[in-house]
Formats: C-alpha cells, sequence, structure tokens
C-alpha cells in the first residue's frame, strides 16, 4: 500500500462501523416506562417523517420530560432513518466550543487532519439518512447556527433536539412539550377520572417502585388528582412526589405540597445533579439568564397564574426591565421558564407552580416582594372597576370570560389587599365584582377575605363594614339559615344607607327578603315591604340587573304559597328585565325558576324550549349553578319522554355537581325527582344504569348528553368544562 494511500485512510471521516462505535453513541434505554405520551409520539412522528424539518426541537421547562420523550421518539423511528440515529448527551458540555467535538466523538469522526471539524463532520454524514438526537442544548443556545451548516452539508441528515430555550435558526420546528394530563377541576375525584388521567398513572407507577404493592384505589384517588393537579402535571415533579410514598401517604404529601420545593429532593445519586431536586432544576435553568431576565423571572412570582402583556407591563413600570418588557419576556419563554399560551385568541403567559414558588422565594429573599405586591394589586383593582360595568348586561359573556383569566390573580390582589392593611380598598374589590362572584361562584372565597379583615379589628368605614359582613352572612343563609343571619342582614342595609350608597342598600334588602323565604314561619306582610321596597328603589337608580333577581325573589314566593298567576306574573316580568338588558346570568336565573313552573303546570313543551335556552346561555356563560338547574330540568323532560337511562344520568350529574359545589336550592322547587322515581318504578334497571354512568361523568359529557344539537359555539365550549 502507498503511504499516500495509507495517509489518506487514516483521515478517514466516514462513521465508524457499529463494533467501533462507542456506547455512548447508543440511544439509551428509558429506565422506566413512559407514560402518557403516545399523542405526542405520533406527531414528532409526523414531523419526522415528512421530510420538510430538518431541525424539530423539544421546547420545555426543565423537569417537563423532554429527554425521555426523545428518547422514546428514536427508538421508535428507527424504521424512518435506515442509516443509523445517533444520541448525544449535551448536559455535561458547558462550553460551546464543544458541541462539534462532542457530535465527531459519538459518530466516530475524528478530530485529525486538514479540514474543520464542522466539514469532517459533514462529509462523514454524507447522504445518509441518519438522525441526531442533541439532548440539553439550551446551555450551549449560540451554537445553534452551526446545526444550520452542518444540515446544509448533509442534505438527509435530520436533528432531534430538546432544549429549554427555542433555536431561532432556519429550518426549526418547534415542537412544545406538555405536561401530563389532571383531571379538570370540576370533574369529580374518583378512581375512574385518576385511572384516566396520564399524570395519576405516572404518580402510582412511579410510587409503586418506591413502596411495592401502591395502587391506585377510590380512598386515594382524590388525593393523588389533587397531588397531580399541585404540581401542573409536570412529570419530574410527580415522579419525585411519587418517590416520597415510602414514607408518606397520598393524603400526607397532598398536604405537604404547601413547600413543594423543600420536599421534592432525592436521595438517587445516580441522576444528573440538576435533577435532584426541583430547585436545582430551576436553579440551572435561571442560572444561564442575563440580570433583567432573571429579575423579570423573580418579579412575575407575584403573579399567582396566568397573566397577560397589560399586567406585566403595569406591574413592571419602574423595574429594571420595564423599558423592554417585550423583549425579556420573549427571552424567558424561549428559556421555558415562561409559557405562551392561546386563550381565546388572546396571548396569555404563565409560570408552571414550582417555578413561581421559586420565582416568588427569589423575590423574597432580596427584600421585593411588598413593592412588586402594591403594583399588583394596583393593577387588579383598576382592571376590576374597568371591567365590572360588563358584568351586567350584552358584553357581560366576554367580560366573564375575560375576568375567567385571572381568577387566581384576583384572588392574589385580594389578599395582597388586607394583607396591607388596604382595607377600603378591598372591601370595595369584594363588592365591585359581585356579579363576577356570583356567576362564578366563588362566595366561599370572598367570604374568606372578609372574615380576615373584619379580625383585624381595625376601624372601618360604614360601607366597608357593611361589605365585610354581607359576604359572610350571604354564604351561611345558604348553608345554615339562622334568624340571627338575616338580622344582620338588617345591619348590613344600615350601614349601607348611613354610607351613602343606596343601590347597595336596595341589593342587601333584597336579599334580606330573598332569605326569609326559607323560614316556614315567614312573616308575609315583612317580606311583601321589604321586597317591594327594594324593587322600587333599584327600578328607580336603572339596576335592571338587580331588579331582575328581585322580581324572582317575589316569583318564588308566589310559588311557594301556590300562587301562579303571580308566580308567573313576577317571573315573566324578571324574564323581560333580562332580555331588555341581553344579561345572560338574570336571563338563566328567571328563566330556570319559570321552566320549573312550567314543567308543574304541564307545559312541557315550553319548559322544554326555556331549559334548553338557559342551559345554553349558562354554557356560553360558564355559569355551573345555571346550568346544574338546567340539566335536573332536562332530566326531567327525559323522565316525561320515557328517556330512563338519559333521565338517571342527568339527574345524577346533576346531584354531583350539587354535593361537590353546595348548590343550593329551596326545599321542595326541585322538579325533577317526582318523575324520575315514576320512572324507576316501571324500568329501574335503565335508570340505576343511568345514575351509575352519570355518576362518573364530567360536565362537558352530561351537557353533550343534554343538548345533542347545540350549536357550534356551545359545541366548542363545553370541552373546557
Amino acid at each position: 500500500m502507498l503511504l499516500a494511500e495509507r495517509f489518506d485512510q487514516s483521515r478517514r471521516t466516514e462513521p465508524a462501523t457499529a463494533a467501533e462505535i462507542s456506547l455512548a453513541a447508543r440511544v439509551p434505554e428509558p429506565y422506566t416506562e413512559t407514560i402518557g405520551r403516545e399523542g405526542e409520539l405520533a406527531e414528532i412522528r409526523a414531523l419526522l417523517a415528512g421530510g420538510l424539518h430538518r431541525v424539530v426541537s423539544l421546547i420545555g421547562p426543565g423537569g417537563i420530560g423532554k429527554s425521555r420523550l426523545a428518547i422514546e421518539a428514536a427508538h421508535a423511528n428507527t424504521d424512518l432513518f435506515p442509516d443509523g440515529v445517533y444520541f448525544v448527551p449535551l448536559e455535561g458540555v458547558l462550553e460551546p466550543g464543544l458541541l462539534l467535538p462532542t457530535i465527531a466523538y459519538i459518530l466516530g469522526v475524528r478530530d485529525t487532519g486538514a479540514a474543520t471539524l464542522e466539514e469532517r463532520i459533514a462529509q462523514a454524514i454524507g447522504d445518509r439518512h441518519v438522525l441526531i438526537v442533541l439532548d440539553n442544548f439550551e446551555q450551549i443556545i449560540d451554537e445553534a447556527p452551526v446545526l444550520v451548516r452542518l444540515y446544509s452539508l448533509a442534505p438527509r441528515a435530520c436533528f432531534l433536539v430538546t432544549s429549554r430555550i427555542v433555536l431561532r435558526i432556519r429550518g426549526e420546528r418547534v415542537f412544545e412539550v406538555e405536561t401530563l394530563e389532571t383531571p379538570a377541576p370540576d370533574v369529580p375525584a374518583t378512581l375512574a377520572q385518576a385511572q384516566a388521567s396520564s399524570a395519576c398513572v405516572l404518580f402510582a407507577e412511579r410510587a409503586a417502585s418506591a413502596l411495592p404493592g401502591f395502587q391506585l384505589t377510590a380512598e386515594n384517588a382524590a388525593d393523588v388528582i389533587g397531588i397531580c393537579r399541585r404540581l401542573d402535571g409536570l412529570p419530574l415533579a410527580i415522579e419525585l412526589a411519587a418517590a416520597k410514598i415510602r414514607l408518606l401517604s397520598p393524603h400526607d404529601v397532598a398536604e405537604r405540597l404547601g413547600h413543594t420545593l423543600p420536599l421534592l429532593s432525592t436521595s438517587v445519586r445516580d441522576l444528573p445533579d440538576r435533577h435532584r431536586t426541583m430547585r436545582a432544576t430551576i436553579d440551572w435553568s435561571v442560572g444561564l439568564l442575563a440580570d433583567d431576565q432573571r429579575a423579570m423571572l423573580e418579579d412575575l412570582g407575584v403573579f399567582a397564574a396566568r397573566f397577560s402583556l397589560e399586567s406585566v407591563e403595569a406591574v413592571g413600570g419602574t423595574r429594571s426591565w420595564g423599558p423592554h418588557t417585550i423583549e425579556t419576556l420573549a427571552a424567558l419563554i424561549d428559556a421555558s421558564l415562561v409559557q405562551r399560551i392561546d386563550s381565546g385568541g388572546r396571548s396569555v403567559f404563565s409560570l408552571l407552580a414550582i417555578v413561581r414558588e421559586y420565582a416568588l422565594e427569589s423575590l423574597e429573599s432580596r427584600r421585593a416582594a411588598d413593592a412588586m405586591r402594591i403594583a399588583h394589586a394596583d393593577y387588579y383593582l383598576d382592571l376590576v372597576h374597568r371591567v365590572a360595568p360588563r358584568l351586567r348586561g350584552a358584553e357581560q359573556i366576554d367580560a366573564v370570560a375575560e375576568l375567567g383569566l385571572e381568577v387566581p390573580n384576583l384572588r392574589a390582589a385580594a389578599r395582597h389587599l388586607v394583607s396591607m392593611d388596604r382595607l377600603d380598598d378591598a372591601g370595595d374589590f369584594a363588592w365591585t365584582m359581585l356579579a363576577y362572584w356570583w356567576i362564578c361562584g366563588y362566595f366561599a372565597d370572598v367570604r374568606l377575605w372578609m372574615l380576615e379583615l373584619l379580625e383585624k379589628r381595625m376601624p372601618l368605614t360604614p360601607r366597608t363594614r357593611a361589605i365585610a359582613t354581607f359576604f359572610p352572612l350571604w354564604a351561611e343563609l345558604w348553608q345554615r339559615p339562622s334568624d340571627q343571619a338575616v338580622e344582620d342582614l338588617g345591619e348590613v342595609v344600615r350601614l349601607f344607607t348611613e354610607s351613602g350608597d343606596e343601590q347597595a342598600a336596595a341589593m342587601a334588602l333584597a336579599a334580606k327578603a330573598s332569605a326569609r323565604l326559607q323560614f316556614a314561619d315567614l312573616d308575609e306582610q315583612v317580606f311583601r315591604a321589604e321586597i317591594g321596597e327594594a324593587i322600587a328603589t333599584l327600578h328607580e337608580l336603572g339596576d335592571r340587573w338587580a331588579e331582575s333577581l328581585a322580581e324572582v325573589v317575589l316569583g318564588q314566593f308566589g310559588m311557594l304559597r301556590r300562587d301562579i298567576p303571580a308566580a308567573l306574573e313576577h317571573l315573566g316580568r324578571a324574564v323581560d328585565i333580562a332580555d331588555a338588558a341581553d344579561d345572560a346570568f338574570t336571563r338563566v336565573v328567571a328563566g330556570n325558576n319559570r321552566a320549573r313552573l312550567r314543567f308543574v303546570l304541564g307545559e312541557r313543551d315550553e319548559a322544554e324550549a326555556e331549559f334548553l335556552l338557559t342551559l345554553t346561555l349558562s354554557i356560553r356563560l360558564h355559569f355551573v349553578d345555571g346550568a346544574t338547574y338546567g340539566l335536573e330540568g332536562m332530566s326531567a323532560i327525559a323522565a316525561s319522554h320515557g328517556e330512563a337511562w338519559r333521565a338517571g344520568a342527568l339527574a345524577a350529574v346533576a346531584a354531583t355537581i350539587r354535593e361537590t359545589t353546595g348548590i343550593y336550592d329551596i326545599e321542595g322547587f326541585a322538579v325533577h325527582l317526582a318523575p324520575l322515581e315514576a320512572l324507576r318504578a316501571i324500568d329501574p334497571e335503565s335508570v340505576e344504569a343511568g345514575e351509575r354512568a352519570g355518576s362518573e361523568m364530567g360536565l362537558a359529557e352530561a351537557i353533550a348528553i343534554a343538548l345533542p344539537d347545540a350549536d357550534a359555539d356551545v359545541r366548542e365550549k363545553v370541552p373546557s368544562w
């Protein structure tokens, strides 16, 4: 052999043979089963098979399961890449200059000869159809353009990249890795729901590794669901929490998750350092940020959940990152520390709960939390005053949806106001949002804030004291009605009157009259005087929203007294007022009451039409109480048609919702129970089968059964339930 030939062979650039490839080149086998990623694996396969995307980037925060997903995808798609799949771990590669040597080592390319290493790698790949998996790319993100040069020189190579940061290079297709599925908050926390949840199944599988024999049961399902919800379905956090089952029960783990970061440490020493605790995972990401980016991340910890760009700009006006909010926020999104979510055509943002806790803890440590809480509370106090007028009338549905994105932040703002002793602002905040709390069922939350306010034993203005007293009383009256509570509502009326707030005084007076309906020894004269005065004042002040609700109270009084003409008159007036104002909430309340009365009177067609309308409006409004009454109404209609299974299922769903939410109904007002029992006597098996199915249903399934012919916009809203 000529010396020149021997020299050329020493510069071989083809990948090594299978026997020569180091162990590092092989795609690692997962240590445990991958759970709940079937859909993602199918999508990744489609992206890789299409040939249009040279770089597919799996993007997400630390702990979400990017590496595991990439490993599974690599194993599952070897048939697409007949010339080889190569795995390049980058977790120990901290210097950008080491990217090419690391890839070269995996491919068996030697760093010798006159050509650059980049050229030799490209020559080695040539026209071979290979997949190169680059795991943990974020720490050398500045090297991303190298991939463009490589795939330009090697036209049949594809790269599957995992990173917390988007590479932002030509040819990149971003695939955002989502958290695992957890049961929706409004779905009953049953064993069936836990078994259908990938997050809960993951918890159970990992818990069984720590404590052999552990499995999901009816007894622990609610706690496991609570744990997985608390951890946002984040796989790493769930796995670390499940490891505690050796020492703690699911109930104990759920209780201790108020201090997530300290609890979720692990003694498994063969994991990378960044996985040993959630703090290490987040620290590792934060350490890659510029100073302003780190400061913004910590400041965002003041937000309780999702937040808008407007809110970030408002609270960040005086911060170092304020002048360049968009650019800094974009950097945090690229780093997967902030998530961007499309919600009804609007962009909103969020931190995973564990990242948020980390951020807030850091904010506290630099003594900047109070300033951010003040800015946060001021923004949301202003927001509720801007949105509140739209909560009554034609814009109600949109306003409720808008505020629905902000519920955790509204709660946080209220608590900030109370904790900072801004008690008048806290009271005003609560009262301004009365319609929203009612529609969405948050009276219990407001009750706690107001009790906390009263417990401060600080001087209060008459209006603030009236507000703080009203909410706990209102919650009490629908749970444990008492004469004392009614009397205390009279004091609320007096305080509102003293403060000069006639509208609030009239609403409180109507509430007082409404509360009297729960007592058998109702003083009709007093009741009529109170509700009459309230309606007159509300009408004079132009408060059609509260006037319609007060007319419903008179209609209910007529129903209790079996004065059908009066009941129909007042309920009809309530409906007319609601229709004139184009107010969905009052239309649902008035309509459900009138539909019940019509059903009892034998006007089944009219009752069905009204129940269908109120159920449809409730879905559009996301009004659970209204939907519950509507489902009961449709159960009654189904029973009257002899549809035993459907009647039983809808009744069972409604009963479950009532038990879960505590929705109150005046005794004797339910109209679906009697026809259901009559049908049970005829076809008990079908009714009971429906009830069994309904007890496991979520609200969305029930609505689909109740409204099989719903309009498209209604069907679109149902899955969010």
